[in-house]
């Protein structure tokens, strides 16, 4: 029954539990007058704060040195810019950024204006932004779980985790926000209807247009990056992600049409295109590389990613020109929208033909690897007088084969990864 009254009244009566079930009792009494407590919520919101005579430690719990109010984010408006009726609400949705809690997620849409919020179950507005102040948007299915299960990730202007806060900036700006859409299964299935996240992220879509902000979804694409390593627990399906370490933490690269992302713990990290001055490999192994991502301002390191998974990302760094730094600025002055157009861009024979050249220069070091190896075990070998190796040809067979099969690396070296060891970047 809440849902049928206005936004707006739950969050001006939010601290008076009796007076705002005595305002949804006059409506469901008389809907006409939805309009009249509506203009009434909507008018106390914009009052600016009374003074009280509240002890001032209970006011500085209510504004935080980030300068939100309970806990709506100063930055992206205040809580007058995150009121509207809502246009879409999802109930129980599990959000982990900025709190690990559940709360009904609400979409409003409005021309040039709107925002998204999290409200809780009294009726307040927890956190939200509005969607003029919205970057991107992501929607990336979750690794390695069981479930099929998206992550709808909004990062807000100036909140990319990688490029720093402009000085001009009054405020910080808010958290990015985090849910986690799980596809309902079995008897759940509503039949015709889309169990994928896809009507979800149609509905953001649409609010980003309302707003007029020109954004749009990005889910991954296969044309861009899809990785080299099966799914063990969901045959045939294709996998988006890489597994890397920051540090200490573990997490996943995912490369898209806009730039790399880096989650789904935090710090989340956006490298938009006009951001990465360089990319560079480092401690090449026979199974694992590291991933070095340039900034203007800092390196950042991504270590133990998979060898299977060399080729895709390299192609993918060359087909956008990524290794080169002379091109970054290029790409900065470019920078009217980084979000994709409507017709993709298609790699270039050349670009192709780069990223196998520099492929190559990777082999010949695994080849050189190897050759040292090699000759190592020559070394070591001691063939014996001439007669004790007459007549032993099987057992050297068998000899070179071990020393073939151990090739200095042993099943899986490489891929073990103490945390302790590594400091972030």
């Amino acid at each position: 029954m809440a849902s049928a009254h206005p936004q707006e009244i739950d969050s001006a009566f939010a601290g008076n539990h009796e007076l705002r079930k005595r305002v949804h009792a006059a409506i469901d009494q008389n809907p006409t007058q939805s309009t009249l407590f509506r203009d009434i919520s909507t008018y106390i919101l914009n009052q600016p704060p009374q003074d009280t005579t509240e002890p001032a430690s209970k006011k500085r719990k209510l504004e935080d040195s980030n300068g939100t109010q309970n806990g709506v984010a100063a930055a992206a408006g205040g809580a007058g810019s995150l009121t509207g009726k809502a246009w879409r609400t999802y109930p129980g949705v599990s959000f982990s950024i900025p709190q690990r809690k559940k709360f009904t997620l609400e979409l409003v849409a409005e021309k040039a204006g709107g925002a998204i919020r999290a409200v809780g179950a009294a009726g307040n507005t927890e956190f939200g932004i509005a969607w003029k102040d919205v970057d991107q948007v992501f929607c990336l299915p979750v690794p390695e779980k069981a479930k099929r299960q998206h992550n709808f990730i909004i990062l807000p202007i100036h909140g990319d985790g990688v490029n720093p806060v402009p000085d001009y900036l009054k405020t910080s700006p808010p958290e990015p926000i985090l849910w986690t859409y799980e596809e309902p299964s079995g008897k759940n299935i509503v039949e015709g209807e889309d169990p994928g996240p896809g009507p979800m992220a149609e509905a953001i879509h649409h609010c980003l247009i309302q707003a007029g902000t020109g954004k749009t979804v990005i889910f991954p694409d296969p044309e861009e990056f899809e990785s080299a390593i099966a799914q063990s627990h969901r045959k045939g399906e294709k996998a988006y992600h890489v597994k890397a370490h920051r540090g200490s933490k573990e997490g996943y690269l995912f490369f898209t049409a806009i730039g790399i992302l880096w989650g789904f713990k935090k710090p989340l990290a956006f490298f938009d295109f006009a951001a990465v001055n360089s990319i560079s490999y480092t401690a090449v192994l026979r199974n694992t590389f590291n991933l070095v991502i340039a900034t203007q301002t800092q390196e950042i390191e991504f270590a133990m990613i998979d060898q299977a998974d060399f080729a895709g990302i390299n192609e993918y760094v060359q087909k956008h020109g990524l290794q080169d730094a002379s091109m970054a600025a290029a790409r900065r002055a470019k920078k009217l929208n980084v979000n994709p157009p409507a017709e993709k861009q298609n790699g270039t024979n050349g670009a192709v033909a780069e990223g196998d050249d520099e492929e190559s220069e990777l082999q010949k070091a695994e080849r050189m690897l190897e050759d040292e190896e090699d000759e190592e075990e020559e070394e070591d070998y001691d063939p014996g007088s001439e007669g004790d190796s007459e007549g032993s040809g099987s057992d050297d067979s068998d000899d070179d084969d071990d020393g073939e099969e151990g090739g200095g690396y042993e099943e899986g070296e490489g891929e073990e990864y103490d945390e302790g060891d590594d400091e972030e970047v």
